[in-house]
Formats: structure tokens, sequence, C-alpha cells
């Protein structure tokens, strides 16, 4: 039998970048994985490994060097990294979502600086929209931007950076009232600035300081900080797109395909935990026999890989939408609400499977089991993503009365 979770219709290209991709996951990432996160170490060296297979760049036009590949393969690509240690494919994410930004959005200018360098890993990105009192409403941004010339000062305190400090491009939204009179809506007067700065904790750059990373109960080894910029002084060429007052919609197309990519790492861990347990299950006895022959185990079995398959099958559908040119918000919501929930589930139902042993740091399970609850969360609640689907759906089936 195939193992779960197979995408039909791939390219050769696409079924050779996954089949490498899958050898270094279980080569370079699954063996040390457990204990890197029990550390919270950055894992360098397979950082550095993702780096020359060019996953930097993958999503990123042949022209500025990268792979030019489709979000369909991205995604594929961040579910294989996250079925070996999810804090690795949060590590791709953010770079992937200010490439993208940058690519969508950019000048032509801004492409040329930051895309040839960010395909080669030479620049490392992360986004920043969230605040310490903000959560969802992404209206009630404070942190703003003021006009002083050629330059604008940013004031203010950004939230849930990830590569924090290991990023070198972060791309700050803020508050912008320039050209935008009072009364104007929120969602237009937000704009989004590139902001370069050394990697690094303290003071990175002058009015730009990366606190330190903020200790989590999973997700470890990547770096998750808060940003303060106090005084900080941004060129007016730095605006993403040139133009102020977009900020808003261009990190909403970044999120929508940052959502497909947590639905992927939802996929992906969901795997691994099936793999746990499926396995588990076969090697532990019990009254004579593995606990896989006794009909309630079979009946768990059976229900983790129907979520598994559902959950793949979504994330795929949102990841071709995206990549026909068509709107994917309402599939792209879907597919992270219901990856999101069959992970903690599936998760759950492996930490169960294992039972005492489930609760030790010596199995693989604890971590995942604390690295689930992140994705329920991360790139809007699953409240945020219902909202989206609702409102979608009577979009699409208004009452004519």
């Amino acid at each position: 039998m195939a193992r779960l979770a197979q995408t039909a219709g791939l390219t050769d290209v696409q079924q050779e970048i996954l089949s490498t991709v899958r050898d270094f996951v279980d080569k370079e990432i699954i063996p040390v994985a457990t204990e890197l996160e029990h550390r919270d170490e950055y894992p360098q060296a397979i950082v550095d490994g993702l780096r020359e297979l060019g996953l930097f760049g993958l999503m990123i036009p042949e022209e500025y060097g990268g792979l030019g590949e489709s979000l369909l393969t991205y995604a594929l690509c961040v579910e294989e990294i996250a079925r070996g240690w999810m804090s690795v494919s949060g590590i791709i994410n953010t770079h992937f979502i200010v490439a993208y930004m940058l690519k969508q959005h950019g000048t032509q200018e801004q492409k040329d600086h930051f895309l040839p360098r960010m395909a080669a890993g030479e620049i490392r990105g992360a986004f920043s929209m969230s605040e310490p009192a903000l959560g969802s409403d992404v209206s009630a941004i404070t942190s703003k931007a003021v006009r002083d010339g050629d330059e604008y000062v940013l004031n203010g305190q950004k939230m849930w950076l990830t590569n924090g400090g290991t990023s070198s491009l972060v791309a700050v939204l803020v508050r912008s009232d320039e050209g935008h009179p009072e009364g104007t809506a929120p969602h237009k007067s937000m704009t989004t600035f590139l902001v370069e700065k050394e990697p690094g904790f303290g003071e990175v750059r002058p009015g730009l300081t990366i606190p330190g990373k903020i200790e989590k109960m999973g997700y470890k080894g990547v770096d998750t900080t808060e940003l303060i910029m106090d005084g900080l002084r941004v060129p007016a060429d730095r605006v993403l797109g040139g133009v102020t007052g977009r900020g808003f919609y261009q990190m909403m197309d970044g999120v929508e395909v940052g959502r497909v990519n947590v639905a992927a790492r939802g996929c992906g861990v969901a795997q691994r935990a099936f793999e746990l347990g499926v396995r588990y299950a076969q090697q532990r006895h019990t009254f004579g026999k593995p606990i896989a022959q006794h009909q309630a185990i079979q009946f768990k079995l059976a229900e983790m890989a129907t979520k598994v398959e559902a959950a793949h099958a979504m994330m795929v559908n949102a990841a071709r939408k995206k990549d026909s040119g068509e709107r994917n918000d309402l599939e792209a919501g879907m597919a992270k609400y219901l990856a999101s929930e069959y992970c903690k589930e599936v998760v759950e139902d492996a930490f169960r499977i294992h039972g005492g042993y489930g609760f030790s740091k010596e199995y693989e399970i604890e971590r995942l089991y604390r690295e689930a609850p992140m994705l329920l969360i991360g790139e809007g609640t699953a409240e945020i993503q219902k909202m989206i689907i609702g409102r979608r759906l009577l979009e699409e089936y208004r009452f004519q009365g």
C-alpha cells in the first residue's frame, strides 16, 4: 500500500523535488529534531542544508535566481519538512511570505535588490503585523510611520515575529496617515515597510531593537521575538510597492498563501503522528497480542488516517486554486481550519496510543503534542477562519429575495 497523502498529477520535476526533500528530512531532520527541540537550539546545519537544496528560492522566479516553482510544490515541500520538525518549516515560511510579497507587490528596484539574495538564502525574511494588544484585530494597529523628507520615522512595538532574530529583512505593517485624511478606513491607512537589519538581538540598527527570544511551550528552535521601533528611520524607497496605504492588502495577500503553508504544516505533523502511532501499535503488546489487533486501536488508526487524507486533499486544492490565479481565501481558510484541527486530533490520538510512554520526553510524540497547538492560532485562529469562510459563503450563495 502506498503511504498516505499522495498527490496526483505532479510533474516529474515536482516528484524529484519532493523525493529529494523527503530524503533530506529522513536523514538530516528526524534523527536530530527532538534533541535540538529540547535544547531550544536553532537548527543551523539543517537550515544550511535547505539553502544548498535551493528551498529558500523555491517560488522566486528564475530571473532572480530562484527555482520558479508553484505554491503547490512549495506547500508539499513544507508538508514534508513539518513531518520532520515543524519549527524548520516556520523558518522557511516567513522568508517565503516576504519573498512572495516582494514578487507580487514590490517595485522593480525592490525586486532587483532583494530577490536574488533571498533566493540564495543570503537574506532571510520575517514579517510583522501583530502587536502586544492587537490579537486578531489588525485594524487596531498603533505602530506609526511619519514622513520626514526622504525618510519615514517609525515608532511602535510589534509582537510574535518568527525569525525575528535570525532575519535580515523584516516586512513591517504600520499606520501611515500621510495622504489619508481623518476618517479614512483603518485598513486604507496602513503601509508595509521593508526594514533591513543585522541578525541578532539587542539594538540591531539605530532605532530598532529585538529584545530576545520569547519562551514558548513548543515550536522551539526557531526564534520568536518582539520588535521595538523608537525613532527608526527608513528611506521612502523602502515602502513596499512605492505607495503608502496599500499595506493591509499586501499583508493579507501574503497571509493567504501563509495559510496554505500552515495547512501544509498541519498535514505534515499529522502524518508523522500517524506514522508514530501505527508503528507503536504494532510493537506494543497487551493481553497476548499487539495493540494494533485490538478493535479499539484499529478504529482510532482508521479515523487518524482518514483525517490525514482529508486535510491533505483540502490543502492541495487551496494551493492549486491560488496557482491558477483565482481568489482562494475561502479554500485557504477551509484548509487551514481543517488541517490544524485535524492535526491536533491525530496527534492526541497518537499520544493516547502511546499510553504512559507518550508523556515521556524520550518519545517523539511528546514533542508533537506540544507543537500542534501553535497551528490552531498561527496565521489566524479557527474563529477567524470561520469568519472568512462564512462571509465568502454568503457572497457565493447570496439569496435574491
